[in-house]
């Protein structure tokens, strides 16, 4: 893509405008030349020399760079691939933590999948697989819900995730589904409302036309709670408390945009939580444009 970097270099010049409009104008057609821009924002940072163009500097940079994340999570939900959600995360995650090594990630994640590997053999069942993938990912790797520090934002950060081996339904289960898949355990999202679950993915008979499918969930998985296997019945008892309609949309797989939204949506809750509503503003703003 060609830029105009003339024009470019001179909107940077006038960041210091002190009319707030037109620095508003200024300031959003910068951010829409994207990463173009970062260098000469950079050196601009660099040379200023008042506490307010540094501040107007690297708020047009955080423009940019959350522009960039918006538009990569647009791209990663229109997939359905379990890398593609983990890129996602780390793209969610990056809103907080710019330096993110998506190596270091990537290491961790494989770490555990090596593990997991060691212990599994091709003659286990279902339940058998999720018990020895259980004992790996909980016992050896010690990951767990965060009870004491529910709504901490790093419970939902990939990076802090693996770092302190603690998180929320929905980034333990996250994990859980991204080592699973990487180790070819099928297992899959579920979008139950106000917790997030699993589901292990296999052939069973269908009764009416008694024909073999192998898209039905076999079983349930609670990733919050170690693991725990339950049953569609458990998932009607849960529904039932909460006085909702046993929908479809619960008991099947969700797509990558619903586990993106609702991460956002937890992010927004957890920032609102710990007072940080600048942050809070940021994340709901793209939660909103991802609903379209």
């Amino acid at each position: 893509m060609s830029y105009n970097e003339s024009e470019l270099k001179a909107l940077v010049s006038m960041v210091d405008e002190p009319d707030p409009e037109i620095f508003s104008d200024i300031s959003g057609r910068i951010i829409n030349y994207g990463q173009y821009a970062l260098p000469y924002l950079e050196y601009h940072l660099k040379q200023a020399d008042s506490d307010g163009l540094r501040v107007r500097l690297e708020s047009i940079m955080q423009g940019i760079r959350q522009e960039g994340i918006f538009s990569e999570l647009e791209r990663l939900c229109r997939g359905n691939d379990s890398n593609e959600l983990l890129q996602a995360w780390i793209c969610v995650s990056r809103l907080h933590y710019p330096d993110i090594s998506e190596e270091d990630i990537g290491n961790s994640i494989d770490k555990i999948r090596s593990d997991v590997w060691l212990e599994m053999n091709e003659k286990l069942t279902a339940l058998e697989q999720v018990k020895v993938f259980n004992h790996v990912f909980y016992e050896l790797h010690k990951f767990g819900g965060n009870i004491e520090d529910y709504h901490n934002p790093d419970n939902l950060l990939i990076n802090r995730v693996l770092e302190t081996k603690t998180g929320n339904p929905l980034s333990i289960g996250i994990l859980y589904m991204a080592v699973a898949r990487s180790a070819n355990l099928p297992i899959t999202g579920i979008n139950l409302p106000e917790h997030f679950v699993l589901a292990y993915m296999g052939e069973t008979i269908d009764t009416e036309t008694l024909q073999i499918r192998d898209d039905k969930a076999l079983f349930y998985i609670n990733a919050f709670s170690e693991g725990a296997v339950f049953s569609a019945r458990e998932i009607n008892m849960f529904l039932r408390k909460l006085k909702m309609e046993a929908l479809p949309e619960f008991f099947n797989p969700c797509s990558n945009r619903d586990i993106v939204l609702r991460m956002l949506g937890n992010l927004s809750i957890s920032y609102a939580q710990s007072g940080q509503e600048e942050m809070k503003e940021v994340v709901e703003s793209i939660r909103e444009r991802l609903q379209g």
